[in-house]
C-alpha cells in the first residue's frame, strides 16, 4: 500500500520550508510545467475555494459521489500525469515573477482561510461535487503534495 503524502496548508512554517529551495530554474521531474506555473496552478485551484472562482459540476453528481469516495477521503496518491479540470497552466504566467507568484498563493490561501469561517460552508470541485473545510484541506494537501514531488521538494513514497 502506498502512504498518502499531504502538505498540511495550514502550517504555514513547513509551507515556506517546503518551498524553500523553489526558484525559477528548479526542473520538474516530470510534465511542462515551470516553477511559477506550477506555483500559478496551485492559486488558481484555491481561488475556487476561497469564494473568488465558482467552479461547475463536470460529472454527475453520482460519479462526483463515487469520485469523492474514491479520491479524497482514502488513501489515494495522484498519479505523475494526472490530467484535472484546470486549464493548461504552461500556457501563460500571471505574476511578474515566481516571488510574487508565491505571495499571491498566500494571499489565496489566507482568504480560503477566511472563507471556510462560515459554518456549513462548501465550495464545488468539478470532479467531486461539493466539499467541505476538512475535505479541501484533504485534497489541496494531496494536490500541492503532488506538485512539491514534481519540483523535488518533497520525496514520493
Amino acid at each position: 500500500m502506498v502512504m498518502p503524502i499531504f502538505i498540511d496548508i495550514t502550517d504555514r512554517p513547513g509551507f515556506s520550508q517546503l518551498l524553500t529551495p523553489l526558484h525559477s530554474e528548479t526542473p520538474a521531474t516530470w510534465g511542462r510545467l515551470k516553477p511559477q506555473n506550477m506555483i500559478e496552478h496551485l492559486t488558481e485551484a484555491v481561488e475556487y475555494t476561497n469564494g473568488k472562482r465558482i467552479a461547475k459540476l463536470a460529472v454527475s453528481e453520482e460519479e462526483a459521489t463515487r469520485q469523492k469516495q474514491s479520491k479524497v477521503n482514502i488513501d489515494f496518491v495522484i498519479p505523475h500525469f494526472a490530467k484535472g479540470f484546470l486549464p493548461d497552466a504552461t500556457e501563460h504566467v500571471r505574476c511578474a515573477d515566481l516571488p510574487s507568484a508565491i505571495r499571491e498563493l498566500y494571499r489565496e490561501l489566507d482568504a480560503f482561510e477566511f472563507y471556510f469561517r462560515t459554518e456549513g460552508r462548501t465550495a464545488i470541485h468539478p470532479g467531486f461535487g461539493p466539499m467541505d473545510y476538512k475535505e479541501w484541506l484533504l485534497w489541496h494537501g494531496k494536490h500541492f503534495a503532488h506538485h512539491f514531488i514534481q519540483f523535488g521538494l518533497m520525496v514520493d513514497s
